[in-house]
């Protein structure tokens, strides 16, 4: 596809289709909630689906010729690689159809290529759990619309990569049940670290993966152990101080733990964290992008107010940054690492409620089995 085409925007019923067809929902649960997916495609003039276009084909024009997508000045690749692939999975885009399929099926092919024997994929092994939590998560996300011989590889490499999680979550101490940067249990456990990783065994956990039930009340034990009593926020580690985005991070972890953490006392109280006035988006926020992409997905799940107060701020703050090329340049914290993140992590953010990856539609399932 040249790079002046627009690409036609999925029908969302029929990606919802694939995805409940891949994930084996039961369909008395998709119809009772059929008044939640939006029944046909979203106006072309809608300014948030305008902004996802463009900023997908400022994705596909900055792909590098294996595939893969780096952070600027860097060599890695694999982190990067794994969120600009999830972003057009957020969008409804598969490996397999429509004008995005040969961009999407290069980037999980990248992601696959840079799993190293031992398991771990990762193109910097100073923070390889970054990229290897990252890159799991998107694995197990494309596994349900990936088929034939690189749908083969995508399974086959998740088993390999889950089992890395599971060895390199610390199990003593302070730190224990958390993730640092490295499989190596030294250094501590933190709540970036911690966040990719719960998600990515969630989104395993969805495909049959077997991820034991005490491992994921580890990490819960350490989410909670790292959120302030008197505000509700959540901190880096347990003795740092609040941030927004590990507020949304320990919030998000949470809902993703199990049915009977849904909608919690302690995620409830750092929802409301989240919406106080100097909490909500704006431009200058301290690791703009990586808050966005969190907090959007936590105060979703909380829904309601939560949802109500973050969406409007976020559209408005995002779609004011955007540049004409169709990329974001995050802000003092986060441009140094270079658009194509920056970008990758706005289309996430604002994609959330299209509910495309299994990862968001998690508050809608009928039955957890923990």
């Amino acid at each position: 596809m040249s790079n002046d085409e627009s690409p036609t925007t999925p029908g969302r019923l029929t990606v919802r289709a694939i995805r409940v067809s891949s994930f084996v929902i039961l369909s008395s649960f998709v119809i009772s909630h059929s008044s939640l997916a939006p029944a046909a495609d979203p106006p072309k003039a809608d300014p948030v689906d305008r902004a996802v276009r463009q900023a997908l084909l400022f994705l596909q024009r900055s792909q590098e010729p294996e595939g893969g997508w780096r952070a600027l000045g860097s060599t890695r690749t694999a982190g990067v690689t794994g969120l600009c692939t999830m972003a057009f999975l957020s969008a409804g885009h598969t490996p397999t159809e429509g004008p995005f399929a040969k961009t999407v099926s290069e980037g999980i092919r990248y992601v696959l290529s840079r799993q190293q024997s031992n398991g771990v994929i990762a193109s910097d092994a100073n923070f390889e759990m970054y990229h290897h939590g990252i890159c799991t998560l998107m694995l197990a996300e494309a596994a349900g619309m990936t088929e034939g011989p690189l749908g083969d590889e995508v399974r086959k490499k998740l088993e390999k990569a889950v089992k890395i999680i599971l060895q390199a979550q610390r199990a003593a101490g302070n730190e224990r049940g958390g993730w640092r940067y490295t499989v190596q249990h030294a250094g501590g456990s933190d709540m970036s670290v911690t966040g990719w990783q719960i998600m990515a065994l969630r989104a395993c956990k969805n495909l049959g993966c077997d991820v034991p039930a005490e491992r994921i009340d580890r990490a819960v034990d350490y989410i909670k152990r790292s959120q302030d009593q008197s505000g509700g926020g959540f901190r880096y580690t347990p003795t740092d101080g609040v941030t927004v985005p590990c507020t949304g991070t320990g919030i998000l972890a949470l809902e993703l733990c199990g049915k009977d953490r849904h909608h919690s006392p302690e995620a409830l109280k750092a929802g409301y964290f989240l919406i106080k006035k100097e909490n909500l988006p704006h431009a200058n926020q301290p690791h703009f992008s990586y808050s966005m992409y969190y907090c959007s997905q936590a105060t979703f799940q909380l829904g309601d107010n939560y949802w109500g107060a973050f969406k409007p701020k976020m559209h408005e703050v995002l779609l004011a940054m955007q540049k004409s090329n169709g990329s974001w340049p995050g802000n003092n914290s986060d441009a140094h690492i270079g658009p194509q993140y920056c970008t990758a992590m706005a289309v996430l953010a604002l994609t959330v409620e299209y509910r495309y990856l299994p990862i968001y539609q998690r508050a809608e399932e009928p039955a957890d089995k923990k």
